[in-house]
């Protein structure tokens, strides 16, 4: 299977063309760019790299979220686009699940990506039996409460550097990682992922993995009814 994965969950953006397993060219820039210029022509350039034409790729993956709330967006809806035009399958993958398979490890893997106001997106996994497997769900949720429900050796991964003094000091045998190749998230990784994940029967009701509302909706929904939150998203 030839397929197309993409990333733009945060800062980092993460492209790569595989063949099942095989990496052909991957695109990796950790700058802080607007997504929407560089997601397409970072694509060109690796479908060019791979030596394959659009119309030979079988499926395109995706990191559905959670992270920032445009460049989620982003690739979401430039993966349906891709998906729809060219009738390839479409593939999802947790941006949290994707940070947490860079790390082989026996320890519990907890990525993390800041949220803002000590609020983090975060989630704990563990390798078992070559299966990495979601122990905590992903969540928005406070740093410290996060923290709390880490009781075992763990590896911190992802945006990990702006809670360094706190989680040091809340988990004393805490490993906090600092290696670029594991903090950041990784286009073959994503592709072998989606590679093993089933195909979205309806590729047009896909959504991004948000787990928080964007601000402006919840100042909206002070003034209106819960009921009303669809509007939101209509406009």
């Amino acid at each position: 299977m030839k397929l197309l994965a993409m990333d733009t969950s945060n800062q980092t953006l993460a492209v790569a063309v595989l063949e099942d397993t095989k990496l052909l060219a991957q695109f990796q820039m950790n700058r802080k760019m607007n997504h929407s210029l560089t997601l397409m022509p970072a694509i060109e350039s690796v479908m060019q790299a791979s030596g394959l034409k659009p119309k030979e790729l079988d499926r395109i993956v995706v990191a559905q979220g959670p992270g920032s709330y445009t460049g989620i967006r982003i690739a979401v809806t430039t993966a349906k686009t891709l998906a729809e035009t060219l009738q390839l399958e479409l593939t999802t993958v947790s941006s949290l699940a994707v940070l947490a398979a860079n790390s082989q490890t026996d320890k519990l893997i907890v990525p993390l990506m800041d949220a803002r106001r000590n609020n983090v997106y975060g989630a704990a996994y563990r390798w078992e039996n070559q299966q990495l497997v979601n122990v905590i769900a992903d969540q928005h949720i406070p740093l410290a409460d996060l923290l709390k429900k880490i009781n075992e050796p763990a590896i911190f991964v992802g945006e990990t550097e702006k809670f360094r003094a706190e989680i040091a000091e809340s988990l004393t045998t805490a490993e906090i990682c600092t290696s670029d190749s594991l903090n950041l998230p990784n286009g073959l990784v994503l592709g072998k992922f989606g590679l093993l994940a089933d195909p979205i029967e309806n590729i047009h009701g896909l959504v991004p993995e948000y787990l928080k509302r964007v601000e402006a909706e919840e100042k909206w929904l002070e003034t209106h009814q819960p009921g009303d939150e669809n509007y939101v998203e209509k406009i």
